[in-house]
């Protein structure tokens, strides 16, 4: 299986155009145009029958406490946890691509309801969903795809990593309002195939050059 990318090679940084959150010229953060990135998969198992696509940041940090606060800094070191950034499933198993911004352009207060997608395609929540529970202007259910929004003050790079499946299955027995972890707990019986590709991106001007 191959997953390329015309919006960034791999292991290379994530274009700001392809953020949710962007450096701001009076602020530390702004948000970005939020466009999903440009993929293209194909060499696909021949017993495939249907596909998944999953990109999580598999550097947030597990403690909140200095998170984009001023004068602090959040050590590389300390233990990272995942964030779950796009989830679809029953993408048909042929060669194909998502042109950029094609399920994501711009951010949808509360969340997309209905992102456009691969003809037959589902896409599920987001961990902005529950990022942005106790925020009043921006709490819902954020369907699709949200870019990268890593803390300002983060010493670490952030890596995301978009990770394509083959499956067995035409259909994943997941509901519509499912979340990456449901459709990764029912697929792993099914998996005949997977490739990743990984950006990077962070919002630190010295980590940016």
């Amino acid at each position: 299986m191959k997953l390329t990318s015309t919006s960034f090679a791999d292991n290379e940084a994530i274009p700001d155009r392809c953020a949710f959150g962007v450096p701001a010229d009076d602020a530390p953060m702004q948000l970005g145009q939020n466009l999903n990135p440009q993929l293209s998969w194909s060499e696909l198992p021949k017993d495939a029958k249907s596909l998944a696509l999953i990109c999580v940041d598999t550097d947030v940090p597990s403690a909140m406490d200095d998170v984009n606060q001023e004068g602090r800094t959040i050590a590389a070191s300390l233990p990272r946890v995942n964030f779950m950034h796009w989830a679809m499933v029953d993408i048909p198993a042929t060669a194909g691509k998502i042109a950029e911004g094609e399920c994501s352009n711009g951010i949808t207060q509360g969340g997309k309801s209905h992102p456009s997608g691969p003809a037959g395609s589902r896409q599920g929540l987001n961990d902005f969903t529950g990022l942005m529970a106790n925020n009043d202007e921006m709490a819902g259910q954020y369907f699709g795809y949200d870019g990268p929004c890593p803390p300002w003050n983060d010493e670490l790079v952030h890596h995301y990593r978009f990770k394509l499946f083959a499956l067995s299955v035409k259909r994943l027995d997941v509901d519509d309002d499912f979340t990456a972890m449901d459709a990764m707990r029912v697929m792993r019986r099914h998996i005949v195939g997977q490739v990743e590709l990984t950006g990077t991106y962070t919002l630190v001007p010295e980590l940016r050059d």
